[in-house]
């Protein structure tokens, strides 16, 4: 079954439970080869491609940053040398400094300059490295990790939720010069929870999170990686007629 599957890479998908992870997992049960992309989380790299191959289809783990234009080529040529095909590529990998919207004194043009060089440069890198193959593959589809910070302008820094702005205005680009072959969007998670928030949040704030999304949120619960993986994997392998969208995935944080 594996050698004629078809082949996703999904950059940043380390973390277990994350939203990479968690795309990996999704696309490997339905009968996908995945490539797991890291650039520092070797051992849970190892952890998601270990759980992807259960599924009875092939996992390669794949070291490279993103905001390096020859790494991300490297990664595309690798999925080419292995299976001879790429259908997808779902790009996940980010980067964030946490600091408050109201302190304009606590961001630096290197927080900008990171925020930008993984967030959306080297979005547009792993897209352009793939989409020779996405093209030839046909009916391929590229899923884009935004944020309903790139609506709200609300969220971890102003230098984040600016460069998921970008990434949603990148990919309408994308869409049009990747039709018809290969479909493009994006989805726009917003309170969020899981191994990301954690990282980025106090105890205190992330727990405030759950309470809120339990009592404010219209939906009352928040949004998992799991969530974002199964939105991820319909616009991969049904949302046949979408391109160029962004969707908001928020429980309805958005209406408040």
């Amino acid at each position: 079954m594996a050698s004629g599957s078809k082949v996703a890479i999904i950059t940043g998908s380390s973390s277990i439970t994350g939203i990479g992870a968690e795309c990996a997992l999704a696309l490997s049960r339905v009968g996908y080869n995945v490539v797991i992309n890291y650039s520092s989380n070797a051992g849970g790299a190892e952890e998601t491609a270990n759980l992807c191959r259960k599924s009875g289809n092939e996992a390669i783990v794949f070291q490279a940053d993103v905001s390096n234009d020859t790494e991300c080529r490297r990664m595309a040529q690798a999925a080419m040398d292995q299976w001879g095909r790429i259908d997808a590529l779902v790009n996940n990998a980010a980067y964030t400094r946490p600091n408050p919207m109201a302190d304009l004194e606590g961001l630096t043009p290197d927080d900008f300059h990171k925020s930008f060089s993984i967030n959306v440069i080297g979005t547009y890198q792993m897209t352009r490295a793939a989409q020779p193959h996405l093209k030839a593959a046909g009916d391929s589809a590229v899923v884009n990790i935004s944020s309903i910070g790139a609506w709200r302008s609300n969220g971890s820094s102003m230098a984040y939720t600016s460069s998921k702005g970008a990434l949603n205005t990148m990919t309408i680009g994308l869409a049009r010069v990747l039709a018809p072959e290969t479909r493009v969007n994006c989805i726009c998670p917003g309170g969020l929870l899981g191994n990301w928030t954690r990282k980025i949040m106090s105890e205190e704030g992330y727990q405030k999170r759950v309470e809120e999304a339990e009592t404010k949120y219209p939906l009352r619960r928040p949004v998992l990686p799991v969530d974002v993986a199964e939105t991820a994997l319909w616009l991969i392998t049904a949302a046949k007629t979408m391109t160029g969208e962004a969707i908001r995935m928020d429980c309805g944080q958005h209406l408040l």
